[in-house]
């Protein structure tokens, strides 16, 4: 895990840290998708397609507040990572991101994230992978 002072709160924030690509940035977003709580992992370059969510998670899909965030994961918006949640919370992985040789990913706080291979990170968050943009 990397410290960072002036924060890793945005996928351009975390890039600029780190000094890499920014799609390389993996965003852990939190959303209710057919009443629960789902993660989308999405490639910091990408615009989530609420549609595709909705395709794999169930609808209605809406942004999860920052309550439901925090209940669902343990961990606030902008720090979220994409595994370690308190609760069992399905998680979908953008297909963009397999096409680094890694990844940087939030480490629970809003200025800290780890490197991570994408197949480990599919692999340790349990996601399925699809295309989200």
């Amino acid at each position: 895990m990397k410290e960072f002072p002036d924060g890793t709160r945005t996928a351009v924030d975390a890039a600029r840290a780190v000094g890499c690509e920014l799609g390389q940035i993996v965003k852990s977003l939190v959303f209710v998708a057919g009443g629960k709580p789902v993660v989308a992992l999405v490639s910091g370059s990408n615009r989530l397609d609420e549609r595709k969510l909705a395709a794999v998670a169930g609808e209605p899909v809406a942004k999860a507040d920052a309550e439901t965030a925090r209940a669902a994961t343990g961990y606030s918006i902008g720090g979220v990572p994409p595994f370690g949640h308190v609760t069992e919370v399905p998680v979908f992985m953008d297909s963009d991101l397999l096409r680094f040789p890694v990844v940087w990913a939030a480490a629970g706080r809003p200025d800290s994230v780890f490197e991570i291979k994408p197949g480990r990170l599919r692999e340790l968050s349990n996601a399925t992978v699809v295309d989200l943009k």
